[in-house]
């Protein structure tokens, strides 16, 4: 069981860009191929840093507004935030361990 939480447009701003702590948001549509692929990555990492980093997910075809409003040409997007700034951005399937490092780089582990 994963600790992700679905995001809307409408709910985005209050799930993450409002949130103080690192939030790692996955850009994804249900019928993306790399999309599915990266999923269960995005839920792994969410228990492993459960208590550093919340996990998002945002359908880009049922919330084209968030989705444009952070220039997401092209899925899996996966945008962290930290006090309502995107960190860094990781577009494409990128295996458990690049994942894990990239979150590493941006995220205390104390």
């Amino acid at each position: 069981m994963s600790d992700v939480k679905a995001v809307t447009d409408g709910t985005f701003d209050d799930e993450v860009v409002k949130n103080s702590s690192a939030v790692l948001v996955d850009f994804y549509a249900p019928w993306c191929g790399p999309c599915k692929m990266m999923s269960p990555v995005v839920d792994s990492l969410s228990l492993k840093y459960g208590g550093k980093v919340k996990f998002v997910k945002l359908n880009t075809d049922e919330n084209p507004g968030t989705a444009s409003r952070y220039q997401i040409s092209g899925i899996p997007t996966l945008l962290l935030f930290k006090n309502g700034a995107v960190l860094d951005r990781v577009v494409g399937y990128v295996p458990e361990g690049s994942l894990a490092k990239f979150l590493d780089k941006h995220v205390s582990s104390g």
